[in-house]
């Protein structure tokens, strides 16, 4: 057991590295901080809630340097739009810091974060379950053309509300500058108070209200919650609610596993991410939702399990997508010098 001492608390180390390896693999793959797995496991494993929220805001700073970096490589960050959500994002932060140290104030932070986690955890995640079999529904001429059936797109274009901003490299052109700054407010909001880089809710926006290509809401929205994140480690650590030691040791693990889901999201159909990211967010939820109801160690090991299994398929699946296309150049070869 590992002594922490600025939260008091005694947590087991390797448990400590497994969530942040699992939580790097995660997050590099879907574009997440991964938070909203990594607070609830944290305040399930002992932390205090506002210490879970402030170490776990810590963590993702710092693996989001590792994962931007690996995503700008691969060419998957619109930096342009990233920062601006960035930029509104550490207004949004500031907002949910205030609403988490009241709430800590009069004594309802635990149950009141735990309830929303489960909301939104459920909402989204069974959204993106039904996105992904309408989808599979389609024709596969309609399929090439993705995007074009999400009705919520379309509105956002009728806002007609001046200035408009365009963003080329993620192929959203003349949408209103209003709607970029309520995004990017609203999702800083959400990092803040839930103590998340804000990505479970960012990634889905950029996709379904912006249009963006899967991949492409993977990696700008890693850069934003860098951006967004850095002002977030910043404040809580100045209300002495970062517990540095647990954030480091989670962080050696996610050094490693961001690495591998990175690389993975150049390999995996963009549709196959949203239907584990569904997945992940409803195994999520439901851990959540047993903490709720006192069966922390339950809970606790759904939260660690779930992560596991899923990291476990995404690196398979990496595994095997490089194999076929090391094979592909095999035969390749072959038949060019028999």
């Amino acid at each position: 057991m590992l002594h922490l001492p600025i939260a008091n608390a005694d947590v087991n180390i390797w448990a400590l590295l497994l969530i942040g390896f699992c939580v790097g693999v995660l997050g590099g793959f879907f574009g997440i901080g991964g938070a909203f797995m990594v607070t609830p496991a944290l305040n399930i494993f002992g932390f205090p809630m506002a210490f879970a929220i402030g170490t776990d805001i810590a963590h993702i700073f710092g693996k989001s340097i590792v994962a931007t970096y690996k995503h700008a490589l691969l060419r998957h960050v619109d930096f342009k739009l990233g920062l601006i959500m960035g930029l509104l994002g550490m207004y949004g932060v500031s907002l949910g810091k205030q609403s988490v140290l009241y709430l800590e104030k009069i004594g309802q932070i635990g149950p009141i974060i735990r309830l929303i986690y489960i909301i939104l955890l459920f909402l989204i995640g069974t959204f993106m379950l039904w996105e992904y079999y309408h989808y599979s529904r389609l024709s596969d001429e309609l399929k090439k053309r993705e995007k074009t059936h999400y009705k919520l797109i379309r509105w956002i274009y009728k806002v007609k509300i001046p200035p408009f901003i365009s963003f080329p490299t993620s192929q959203v052109y003349a949408v209103s500058l209003w709607v970029i700054v309520f995004l990017g407010v609203f999702t800083g909001f959400i990092s803040g108070f839930l103590g998340v880089g804000g990505g479970f809710v960012r990634v889905p926006l950029f996709i379904y209200f912006l249009g963006l290509p899967t991949v492409m809401a993977v990696g700008t929205d890693l850069f934003a919650i860098l951006i967004s994140n850095s002002w977030g480690a910043y404040i809580y650590a100045l209300s002495g609610k970062v517990e540095i030691v647990g954030a480091l040791v989670m962080l050696i693990g996610a050094a490693v596993g961001v690495q591998i889901g990175s690389v993975a999201t150049a390999y995996i159909n963009s549709m196959k991410i949203r239907l584990y990211f569904g997945v992940m967010l409803l195994l999520a939820g439901t851990a959540v939702l047993l903490k709720q109801f006192h069966l922390s160690i339950l809970a606790g090991y759904l939260m660690l399990s779930s992560a596991a299994v899923l990291s476990g398929i995404i690196i398979f699946l990496l595994i095997s997508a490089v194999n076929r296309q090391v094979w592909r150049q095999t035969r390749i070869e072959t038949d060019k010098y028999p």
